[in-house]
C-alpha cells in the first residue's frame, strides 16, 4: 500500500462524503432505506417490503451511522453499533447466538467481560453504485486489491474507512471498548492493512457466505491508528459529540 501519497485524508474525504450520527428519525429511516435497497433488493439477504425500510428488533438499542455524499447529498451507506439490551444486559447479541459454539473462549468470553462496553458491527451497507468494482466480492460492502493502490497509481478507498473512523468515534462517545463482528476474512484482512485491527476470534460460521466471529480492541487500535486518519477521526469525535450531545 502507498497509503501515505493520498495527501490528506480528512480534506480528501470531505471533497466526496460526510460521516453523520443518525439521531433523529427522519436520518434513521434514510438509514432503514439503504439497508432494504443493499440487503433486500440487491442481495436478496432479507425480504422485500412495501415500506422499503429494512429493521429489526435490535435497532431499538443500536447507534445508527449515515454516509452521505457530497454531490448529491443522498444517504449512500450506513453502519450501526448494536448496544446490549439495558434492560437485560445479559441477553445475547445476534452474533453470539450464531457463533455460540465457533467463538474460541480461550481468546475472549463476550460472557465474561464487562457487557455495558461492547457493541456489535452489523449492517454494513453501501449503495451498488458506490460499490461495484473489479474484484467486488458482491456482498454489502467490499475491499480490493486494487482500492490500495501501488506506487504509479495510488488510491484510497475512502468509504470503507469513513464508515469505520464513523463507528470508532460513537463508540469512543459511548463508552464502547469491544466491538464484536462477523466479518468475511478476506475483508478483515484489508482492513487491518488499513490500520483497523480485527481480531479472528474462532471458526468461520455461514452467515450470508463465510463469515469469522471477530473483535477490535478500540484502546489497542486507537493506539496504532495510522497518523493520516487522526484528523477526520477527530472531526469526526467532535462533530458526533455534538449530535449525541455529549463532550467529545
Amino acid at each position: 500500500m502507498f497509503l501515505l501519497e493520498v495527501g490528506s485524508l480528512k480534506e480528501n474525504f470531505a471533497k466526496y462524503f460526510a460521516v453523520e450520527a443518525a439521531v433523529d428519525e427522519a436520518m434513521r429511516h434514510e438509514v432503514y432505506r439503504v439497508r432494504h435497497q443493499v440487503y433486500c433488493e440487491e442481495l436478496g439477504y432479507e425480504e422485500v417490503n412495501p415500506d422499503h425500510e429494512e429493521t429489526d428488533q435490535y435497532d431499538a438499542q443500536s447507534l445508527l451511522i449515515a454516509l452521505r455524499a457530497q454531490g448529491s447529498g443522498r444517504i449512500v451507506g450506513c453502519v450501526r453499533l448494536v448496544q446490549v439490551d439495558p434492560a437485560d444486559p445479559a441477553a445475547e447479541l445476534p452474533f453470539e447466538h450464531l457463533c455460540s459454539d465457533a467463538i474460541d473462549r480461550t481468546t475472549i468470553d463476550p460472557a465474561r467481560i464487562d457487557r455495558r462496553h461492547m457493541v456489535e458491527i452489523s449492517r454494513l451497507a453501501v449503495l451498488s453504485d458506490y460499490r461495484k468494482r473489479k474484484g467486488d466480492s458482491g456482498g454489502p460492502i467490499a475491499i480490493s486489491d486494487e482500492d490500495l493502490g501501488t506506487r504509479d497509481q495510488p488510491r484510497f478507498p475512502y468509504i470503507p474507512v469513513g464508515l469505520y473512523l464513523g463507528l470508532l468515534a460513537a463508540a469512543e462517545l459511548h463508552g464502547v471498548e469491544h466491538l464484536f463482528t462477523l466479518t468475511e476474512a478476506r475483508l478483515a484482512r484489508h482492513l487491518t492493512a488499513l490500520g483497523f485491527r480485527i481480531h479472528l476470534i474462532g471458526q468461520a460460521v455461514e452467515h450470508r457466505g463465510k463469515r469469522v466471529p471477530s473483535v477490535i480492541y478500540r484502546r489497542e487500535l486507537m493506539e496504532h491508528l495510522p497518523p493520516f486518519m487522526r484528523p477526520l477521526y477527530d472531526q469526526l469525535l467532535e462533530e458526533m459529540s455534538a449530535r449525541y450531545a455529549l463532550p467529545a
